[in-house]
């Protein structure tokens, strides 16, 4: 094969692999900006994305089912629609890529509406208040942020808390050792690790810290502290297209809240033994009722 023969192939292979992505790129964005209830009303299914080990949101059980807060409430909000909502496994690091591409229709697993987020993602209103606690043993006498200084720190990858502890540096990242946490793919194996001392402290969601805590067999070991991170919201995550779903879901969130089925759900699943997270849907139905 001669030098020009060889060049020609070479030009032309890169057109294909150009032509390639940007054919993938413009598929992408047409999923991304189209409104796709129709289909979803059409196949009476939707599929959701979540990490089935963050408790007690939505989590693999011991029988191999998936349950928890969140997956009760879906179920409640779809039913109004009739449509079956499809829970599907993630990897929660991937979670807006997942829904980008289509793979999944919703992120609905205790998903904060954080600014870094709303660049890529719709959210529906908020329905439950978050905030994010550090965890420790009691025995190692950390009572607070500042005690953890020199000291190893968990966090889940792709969590509200790992973008806290990298935007407030001065929070939390400039005093642990090597000013970077250790690296969970989830919670529960992070828990884990603390129970046996193999780091100091963990970064978490409170609503996943009270309720782990609260189903241990001596929860008086560990203890829980706040620092300064902002307060977050939970709420459903969409394609920015997904405009009709957005409205569907926010209509169904709402009318629950009104029925009184999102207490029950609430109370099914954080009772009266531990702190509930504020049902700010709630609140907000008590106020236009007053």
């Amino acid at each position: 094969m001669n030098k020009k023969v060889y060049s020609i192939l070479i030009l032309l292979l890169s057109f294909l692999c150009v032509m390639t992505l940007t054919g993938c790129q413009s598929l992408t964005q047409r999923a991304n900006t189209q409104d796709n209830w129709s289909k979803i009303k059409k196949d009476k299914k939707v599929t959701i994305g979540l990490d089935v080990t963050f408790v007690p949101m939505g989590y693999e059980n011991k029988n191999g089912q998936i349950t928890g807060f969140d997956v009760d409430l879906a179920k409640a909000v779809f039913k109004k629609y009739d449509i079956k909502p499809i829970f599907q496994q993630i990897d929660w690091s991937m979670n807006v890529t997942e829904l980008r591409n289509g793979t999944i229709d919703l992120i609905w697993n205790g998903f904060s509406a954080t600014p870094e987020r709303k660049k890529n993602v719709a959210f529906t209103k908020p329905y439950l208040s978050n905030e994010q606690e550090l965890v420790t043993l009691k025995s190692s006498h950390i009572n607070n942020f500042n005690d953890m200084h020199n000291k190893i720190l968990g966090a889940q990858s792709g969590s509200s808390g790992l973008n806290d502890i990298n935007n407030n540096p001065k929070v939390l990242k400039d005093k642990i050792k090597n000013n970077y946490p250790i690296l969970y793919n989830s919670f529960t194996n992070a828990f884990i690790d603390l129970t046996h001392g193999r780091i100091d402290g963990l970064l978490i969601d409170s609503n996943y810290a009270n309720y782990y805590i609260a189903h241990q067999s001596d929860p008086s070991m560990y203890k829980v502290s706040t620092g300064k991170f902002p307060n977050e919201e939970f709420s459903v995550g969409l394609r920015k297209g997904d405009k009709t779903m957005k409205n569907k879901i926010n209509a169904g969130l709402s009318e629950l809240a009104k029925t009184g089925e999102l207490k029950k759900i609430c109370h099914k699943w954080f009772g009266e033994k531990y702190k509930s997270p504020l049902l700010n849907l709630e609140k907000q139905s008590q106020q236009k009722e007053g």
